[in-house]
């Protein structure tokens, strides 16, 4: 009988990964399509594999290839995994181990910026980034993360930091570590876990992000692989379904190599809960 359960488990993980996995086969499959049977084929896989949909994908915007887009992707992608990392640990580490005036009130007024669209923001901030001349620049979708503008991975790693016992700190300051040193030695390695969930999180969110990266970037130059792959719909509507659908595969492989390689820290992160005897 437990056997027969067991069964009935794997049949239905089963089913429910076929269910998820059904969209990302269906844009692998209809990436090696022709044009003619992109629109007349139902089928999840071709029937004949087309791949010159890669070849022309690639080199389908005039003068510019698309590896291009990839490298302004993983550029800002990169340089916002850190940013985001290093300012919010910092922030994150002021709030919950150290003892100031108005605390309380500056982290609730910091959760409270999570209530507030971020669309409404774009106006004011792109007159400021125009008057500063980083427009069409990557500077707009990096520099303000220096200074710790993502509440959610602030209040994550708070929390995380607040379940640290702080008989290590005090075992610090008997040792002789100021604050600095405190962070340096005994926070900052207990906290991978959260570093990790915080960076893969950015360099998602980034690497997907369209809208930002519309309004700053307007040439296509400069574009980004969401944006570059809105240039295959032509202004009359028509659309290169196979290349398209060909940079779309591609465009998730960083993601999930990214995932894929710090995943492993992630887990162990959590096993351990960086405490080691």
């Amino acid at each position: 009988m437990a056997r027969v359960r067991g069964w009935v488990r794997v049949l239905a993980l089963l089913g429910v990964l076929a269910i998820v996995l059904y969209p990302l086969i269906w844009v692998l499959g209809s990436s090696l399509k022709s044009p003619t049977e992109v629109s007349s084929n139902l089928s999840i896989w071709p029937q004949e594999l087309t791949w010159s949909n890669y070849a022309d994908g690639w080199s389908y915007i005039p003068g510019v290839s698309f590896g291009r887009f990839f490298g302004n992707s993983i550029l800002i992608s990169l340089a916002t995994v850190v940013a985001n990392a290093a300012s919010c640990l910092v922030t994150a580490y002021a709030f919950a181990r150290l003892r100031f005036w108005g605390r309380k009130g500056y982290f609730a007024l910091m959760i409270a910026t999570l209530l507030l669209p971020g669309h409404v923001l774009i106006v004011p901030q792109y007159v400021m980034f125009s008057e500063f001349g980083w427009i069409d620049t990557p500077l707009p979708l990096i520099l303000p993360k220096l200074l710790a503008t993502e509440a959610f991975f602030i209040f994550l790693m708070v929390q995380f930091m607040r379940g640290i016992p702080r008989e290590l700190d005090d075992a610090a300051k008997i040792d002789g570590c100021d604050p600095y040193r405190t962070f340096w030695h005994v926070i900052l390695p207990l906290s991978r876990p959260a570093l990790i969930t915080t960076a893969i999180f950015s360099f998602i969110w980034t690497w997907n992000d369209f809208f930002t990266q519309l309004v700053y970037l307007p040439s296509v130059p400069s574009y980004t692989v969401p944006v570059a792959l809105r240039l295959f719909i032509d202004s009359s509507g028509q659309t290169s379904i196979g290349p398209m659908l060909a940079m779309s595969v591609l465009s998730l492989l960083p993601v999930f190599l990214f995932f894929l390689g710090f995943q492993r820290f992630l887990v162990q992160g959590i096993n351990t809960s960086g405490l080691k005897g």
